[in-house]
């Protein structure tokens, strides 16, 4: 669990923060959380290992209050660009994962991508990406979908 907790748990915090930046955690941003980390855990990371990682983070939240919090997980993410860029995905993947961005969320992410040091291009093309790649898995999605039918 401590190896998961490093390398997971500043992934898992960001996700969270965004999870929760409108008040309300719904189950699909929740499920999105859970992908992400299966993902890339190459599933080693287990349905209880995220319970508790999201109870870390909430606590720490709670505790510390978000905006500490947020810029703590910049922090831990400060020496690894790619990392904390991944990050920055993650928790915009968040955002959209239930088809809005509220407006705590939008700037919850504008603040995230500050404190990592990503300028607004670059925060820009990473979103551009992930906002094509979600359109086309949801196209596949609808094909096979569409193709069990027949």
């Amino acid at each position: 669990m401590m190896v998961i907790s490093a390398e997971m748990g500043p992934l898992a915090e960001a996700m969270y923060l965004m999870m929760s930046a409108d008040g309300e955690v719904s189950s699909d941003e929740r499920e999105v959380l859970r992908g992400a980390l299966r993902n890339l855990s190459d599933d080693t990371v287990r349905s209880a290992h995220i319970e508790r990682l999201l109870d870390d983070a909430k606590a720490r939240a709670e505790n510390e209050g978000r905006e500490a919090r947020l810029a703590a997980v910049a922090q831990d993410l400060s020496d690894d660009q790619a990392r904390g860029e991944v990050a920055f995905v993650l928790a915009a993947a968040i955002a959209f994962a239930d088809n809005a961005i509220a407006d705590q969320e939008n700037e919850l992410l504008n603040s995230f991508a500050e404190l990592l040091g990503l300028d607004e291009a670059r925060a820009n093309e990473l979103l551009d990406a992930m906002e094509t790649d979600l359109r086309q898995a949801s196209d596949k999605a609808a094909e096979a979908a569409g193709g069990e039918g027949g």
